[in-house]
C-alpha cells in the first residue's frame, strides 16, 4: 500500500512520520485491497487546546474511505481517526460479502 504524508505549513519529524506510516499500515489487516492512503496534518487557527487535526483519505476499489479527526495531539488525533477507518473498512467488508 502506498502511504502519502502531507503537512501543512509545518515539517513533520521522523517519530510523528514513523507512527503514522505504522498505523495505516495496520488498516491494511482490516481489509486487503486498499491502494493507498492519504494523511494530511493541519494545524487549527483556533486558539483553543484541541488545534492538531488528522485527515486520512483511504483508496479502495470503487470506492473512498474518509476520516477527520481533531485531538489536541497529532498521535490522539490519529489514533481517533485510524479506529473510525477501521470500523469503515469493516463496514465495507462487510457489505461486499452480503452482495
Amino acid at each position: 500500500m502506498k502511504i502519502n504524508v502531507n503537512s501543512v505549513k509545518f515539517k513533520v519529524d521522523t517519530k510523528l512520520d514513523t507512527l503514522i506510516r505504522d498505523k495505516v499500515e495496520k488498516l491494511s489487516s482490516h481489509y486487503d485491497n486498499i491502494v493507498s492512503s492519504d494523511v494530511t496534518l493541519k494545524l487549527d487557527n483556533a486558539n483553543t487546546v484541541e488545534n492538531k487535526i488528522v485527515e486520512i483519505k483511504v483508496a479502495i476499489r470503487g470506492n473512498d474511505l474518509f476520516s477527520k479527526k481533531q485531538s489536541k495531539t497529532f498521535e490522539e488525533a490519529l489514533d481517533n481517526a485510524t479506529d473510525a477507518l477501521k470500523k469503515q473498512l469493516i463496514k465495507h467488508k462487510e457489505k461486499i460479502k452480503k452482495i
